[in-house]
């Protein structure tokens, strides 16, 4: 199938840049596939001058021609483009309107120095066409003198060209920063004047005529060869066409591969690469057709901007949608990938490297700045799931680091040798997932998530360890109520002379066995001396609370204790044989020492005496309760009774308030109600020591006897008689 020119026209004759059919042009010959590995070739010339023609036979495109039978006009109307059909590498041509068209009026050049202008910013070739004349040939024959011949042929070539190469220079005036173009001027001559006799004079007369174009300063000293390479084509015309063909046959094989380096623009610079192409070419145009002068290096740093970010934003959404990133996302969500840091690199990579193949032709400058936001907006974007990522490492970490703990401790290793084991196996855990989390792109910062796991690996072991050493300590401290329990409630039944100095011995001993196997215990936390000493100095706090408890608790018991002592020493003697109460029984002795015992009792609970301190309760209790007691009737006498009662008070002399148990005022009214509980068994005693002396004195009295002895002895000797 024959390949097509598509031929468009680029720009409408007034001055309409049609950029929807450029687009579909440049998709239609797959021209943004190029790279920079492609051409562009414009015509330029005179109205009717066969542009269209040469092009059409040279790059086999299918531009409109002129009907050689109708009179000259106009063609071709503003700019069109073809892709040369044929040649390679893939190369544009573009038909441009004739520079002297009647058309547009004798003094309307502002669409030709524009088009001129446009051809020479976006072509590596501009081909100039010239329609040469027979008497060229007359006057270069000439057998004047060399001088006048190349005067005459000035003025012929004055006639017609020298007007549209003025203005082809001009506007090359208007670049600040201008390529080098390959001029081609392709003389159709009628004669058959030799090509060495056209170019000398061809050449002096286009160099007379740029030196002759006013220049801005900054091109004053530029030479013609600063802007342009030139080459000179004489052609016989399209009426001989046989020759006209053989010779574009020859000029066409010179095309193949003109941008390669000893081909027609291979010096070229500042190429735009094919996928910027078509927005370059409209930027320029809108440029020309503002007025403004064009900076063709400023421009091509704000094509390669605008296409870099294109190919940017391209890749950047297609990242957004890559079915790979989005199966990596959603499992991410779940739980850790194996091989993240891979796999997210690989995705990541690809657009990077897409982007890098795309724009490789861009200004570099241009295209690492794009290339830079581009891996920047790519890396924030994929940047959740990476910390998604890192926070199943965290969490699975710690699991596994509470499972290592747990099975370590309970096959009864140290708890810190234990801890130390665990958080060396889960960092490392931990820093070997981040590994491999990572990706080459980025150097991610893990520090934040990896203190993180410490201080909850910290956290939990402080919450283990407290866990341990409280119950540690409760196991200690029930050992300590265990063992101070039961001596301490015998003790203070007893409620001997020595019972305080007893418990103080027996606490002492016990606190002190118990803290040497607690701080055996714990010498494996590795704590510090303050902790140890806070820990130790609680045991020490606690046993003594344990023992002021149960003071307190037989405190509230006092007078059953009471009761209990008296009844023990007043029923039972010495042996523990219940009393016989026999008229040799002191039973008034007897009651003062079960009172007396009662007493001690009372005096040893009055008060928690841990501290060794020295106090007169006993001393005050017995010279108070036991010694006697003042009866006052008078409130006189009650008031002078009162101050003087040592026990109207509550609280005792040399015992603060916190050791008291039993206030004075509370000894005088539990005597009283003691007294009074007791005192019925007494009464009791005494009526059965006099039952017994009733029981044992039988015979009647010694009168009794005197009188039966003397009534009776009558009949006692009668008995015998």
């Amino acid at each position: 199938m024959e390949e097509d020119c598509c031929a468009t026209q680029l720009i409408y004759g007034d001055g309409e840049f049609n950029a929807d059919g450029l687009d579909r042009f440049v998709k239609e010959v797959k021209l943004a596939e190029c790279g920079v590995s492609y051409g562009v070739v414009a015509i330029v010339g005179p109205q009717s001058s066969g542009k269209s023609t040469l092009q059409n036979h040279l790059f086999n495109t299918k531009f409109r021609e002129m009907n050689a039978n109708s009179v000259r006009s106009q063609t071709t109307k503003g700019i069109w483009i073809a892709k040369c059909v044929g040649i390679e590498p893939c190369t544009i041509v573009m038909d441009l309107e004739g520079t002297d068209g009647r058309e547009r009026g004798q003094d309307d050049t502002a669409f030709e120095k524009q088009s001129a202008l446009f051809a020479l910013a976006v072509s590596d070739i501009v081909l100039i066409n010239i329609k040469g004349y027979s008497n060229y040939a007359l006057i270069i024959n000439a057998p004047q003198p060399e001088l006048m011949r190349q005067e005459m042929f000035k003025r012929s070539l004055d006639e017609q060209d020298k007007p549209f190469l003025e203005t082809f220079f001009q506007v090359m005036m208007r670049f600040s920063f201008p390529r080098k173009t390959m001029l081609m001027f392709v003389i159709h001559d009628n004669s058959k004047t030799p090509f060495q006799h056209w170019h000398p004079g061809l050449r002096k007369f286009i160099l007379n005529i740029w030196n002759g174009v006013p220049k801005p300063q900054a091109y004053k000293s530029t030479r013609f060869s600063d802007f342009f390479s030139e080459e000179v084509v004489v052609m016989s015309s399209y009426e001989e066409k046989e020759k006209f063909k053989e010779e574009v046959a020859q000029l066409r094989q010179r095309f193949s591969h003109s941008i390669s380096p000893g081909g027609f623009a291979g010096d070229r610079r500042g190429v735009v690469p094919a996928s910027g192409f078509s927005f370059s070419a409209q930027q320029i145009w809108k440029v020309i057709k503002e007025n403004k002068d064009l900076d063709l290096q400023a421009h091509k740093v704000m094509v390669a901007t605008v296409r870099c970010e294109e190919i940017a934003n391209q890749k950047f959404n297609q990242l957004i949608n890559d079915g790979g990133w989005l199966a990596l996302k959603e499992a991410v969500q779940i739980g850790p990938v194996q091989g993240f840091g891979k796999r997210l690199s690989s995705i990541v990579g690809t657009y990077l490297s897409e982007y890098d193949t795309e724009a490789i032709y861009f200004d570099e400058g241009a295209r690492n700045s794009k290339r830079q936001l581009l891996e920047s907006k790519a890396l924030d974007f994929v940047y959740p799931a990476y910390m998604t990522m890192l926070g199943h490492l965290h969490s699975k970490a710690l699991e596994d680091f509470k499972v290592r703990l747990e099975e370590s401790l309970n096959k009864i290793e140290g708890f810190t040798s234990s801890v130390r084991t665990c958080t060396q196996s889960s960092m490392l855990e931990f820093d070997e997932g981040c590994a491999d989390a990572a990706i080459h792109q980025a150097n991610w910062d893990s520090s934040r998530v990896r203190k993180k796991l410490q201080r909850d690996i910290d956290a939990y072991v402080s919450s283990v360890c407290s866990a341990k050493l409280s119950k540690l300590n409760g196991n200690y401290e029930e050992q300590l109520s265990a063992s101070l329990t039961g001596p301490v409630e015998a003790l203070l039944e007893t409620g001997g002379k020595d019972t305080w100095a007893s418990i103080r011995k027996l606490l002492n001993l016990e606190t002190e066995f118990t803290i040497s196997k607690f701080s055996a215990a714990v010498a494996d936390f590795e704590l510090d001396k303050e902790t140890i000493a806070k820990l130790l100095q609680h045991l020490r706090d606690y046993s003594r609370n344990v023992v002021e408890k149960i003071a307190r608790e037989e405190a509230t018991k006092i007078m059953i204790h009471m009761k209990d002592r008296f009844f023990t020493v007043f029923n039972y003697d010495c042996d523990s044989m219940p009393r016989v109460w026999t008229e040799k029984v002191d039973i008034r002795s007897i009651t003062k020492d079960a009172r007396s015992a009662s007493m001690k009792l009372l005096a040893v609970m009055a008060a928690i005496r841990l501290d060794e301190k020295p106090d007169n309760i006993e001393k005050v209790l017995f010279s108070t309760l036991m010694d006697g007691i003042v009866n006052v009737s008078s409130s006189q006498d009650r008031r002078i009774g009162a101050s003087a009662d040592p026990l109207a008070s509550s609280t005792w002399e040399e015992v603060s308030l916190e050791n008291t148990l039993i206030t004075p005022v509370q000894c005088k009214s539990l005597w009283v109600e003691f007294k009074t509980e007791t005192e019925y068994s007494v009464i009791e005693a005494i009526s059965v020591q006099e039952a017994y002396k009733r029981s044992n004195n039988w015979l009647p009295p010694p009168w009794a006897i005197m009188v039966m002895v003397v009534h009776g002895f009558n009949q006692f000797m009668l008995l015998l008689k």
